[in-house]
């Protein structure tokens, strides 16, 4: 069901955007702090806009939260001179994305980026420009925390031994004072999530002239607990020359934005008995007998949804809608299709066509082919032109041939956004 959406504002892009889950998902909205200098890089151009292996870390993380199922819309705090001409991913996207002038610090670009988030927000996700490489399942784990605690950060355990430092005496440079137990101590990432009452209370301190280096910390001193979720290696914040060939490195071989496309296969076979729904594609058709199983038992959903995922090397549908999971009692097999293609767009891909056959011996499905491709290609986002269903027979071999089965074939073709 689509949400309403706020109106762009001057210099933004924020078209209408359906994000395909269910009504009750909360409304998330993100804001990539980008409106830093970058001073520490030495260069005349902000290093949140360099080329990293071809994409600067800004368009990478801007393609994280446009394609994120999870997000509705996306907040961008620049430096003054872009906001007038931001780059050209930030307009035309499929999801409302606002551009915003950053502050002299984070905590104030994340303030000026606030104040453009949607009424509608139940929880807002942070996250520095200079974090390139954060996977959409870190994003996830961190918006579902800040669900249910509050306010939730991506944090590395430290795994070195942690040693507190003093002045030496006479002045003679820096000793330790103690040795911190490593297993107390996390490394700060971002993403960070927060429910929007959380933030409000962190950025009021902000805007009281507190200090602080991220909104997390802010947090705790407004006396909100700060869960942490475990954070990623190759999440690296791009922060010094040095860190360039590190982050060239982990584009080239990055696992969260693949490149190219893939193809997977699916099957499904069902009994069919008396006194079930046949249902195909998400369409009823006529009949005395349908097919027998957990959910409604859309065997040409179900093909194409295992194909789908194995395309994303992201399991099956029984790995992620398990038929031990009474929610899953009778679910609408196309909206399972849905939540599928909503999860391998969140690993970086869309799908381009899927192409899937019936093997059946009644009734005739040729009237309701069409119907079928337009629901398919509906819970695809994808032209119904994309989508082929076939009806076949099986010459009345085996189970499905004798008419106490029926089966389907599925191929899908996906393509990486990134």
């Amino acid at each position: 069901m689509p949400s309403s959406r706020p109106r762009s504002s001057s210099g933004s892009s924020a078209l209408a955007y359906n994000s395909g889950l269910p009504s009750s998902t909360p409304f998330v909205s993100a804001i990539i702090a980008a409106g830093g200098r970058g001073t520490r890089m030495g260069g005349r151009v902000p290093k949140q806009l360099l080329a990293v292996d071809g994409r600067s870390p800004l368009e990478r993380c801007v393609a994280l939260f446009v394609s994120h199922p999870e997000v509705q819309e996306l907040i961008v705090a620049l430096p003054d001179e872009f906001v007038a001409q931001p780059p050209p991913y930030l307009t035309g996207t499929p999801k409302a994305v606002r551009v915003v002038a950053g502050g002299s610090r984070r905590q104030d670009s994340v303030a000026n980026a606030f104040s453009a988030v949607s009424e509608a927000a139940d929880v807002i996700v942070i996250h520095d420009a200079a974090r390139p490489f954060a996977s959409p399942r870190l994003v996830s784990r961190t918006i579902g925390a800040a669900m249910e605690s509050g306010a939730a950060v991506a944090a590395m355990r430290a795994s070195d031994t942690v040693k507190r430092s003093g002045p030496a005496a006479a002045g003679r440079g820096v000793v330790v004072v103690e040795t911190i137990p490593r297993e107390s101590i996390f490394l700060a990432q971002t993403p960070q999530a927060f429910k929007r009452a959380v933030l409000r209370d962190a950025l009021a301190l902000s805007e009281a002239g507190v200090d602080a280096t991220d909104e997390a910390s802010l947090a705790e001193r407004a006396g909100h607990p700060v869960r942490l979720v475990d954070g990623e290696s190759t999440n690296i914040k791009i922060t010094t020359p040095a860190d360039l060939p590190i982050a060239d490195s982990i584009a080239r071989g990055d696992a969260h934005a693949p490149r190219g496309t893939r193809t997977g296969t699916g099957y499904d076979l069902h009994r069919l008995v008396a006194g079930r729904p046949l249902i195909l594609g998400g369409v009823t058709v006529p009949s005395e007998i349908g097919a027998l199983g957990h959910s409604d038992a859309d065997v040409v959903c179900h093909a194409i949804t295992d194909a789908i995922l194995g395309a994303a090397a992201l399991g099956d549908i029984g790995r992620m809608f398990p038929d031990s999971d009474p929610a899953w009692k009778d679910a609408s097999s196309i909206d399972l299709l849905r939540r599928a293609v909503a999860h391998v767009r969140a690993h970086g891909f869309d799908v381009v066509n899927v192409d899937a056959t019936v093997i059946l011996e009644r009734p005739k499905i040729r009237d309701y082919v069409g119907a079928m491709r337009e629901s398919v290609a509906a819970a695809l986002g994808i032209e119904p032109t994309a989508v082929s269903v076939k009806g076949k027979t099986n010459e009345g071999v085996d189970a499905v041939g004798r008419g106490e089965a029926i089966a389907a074939h599925a191929a899908a073709l996906i393509r990486a956004t990134s």
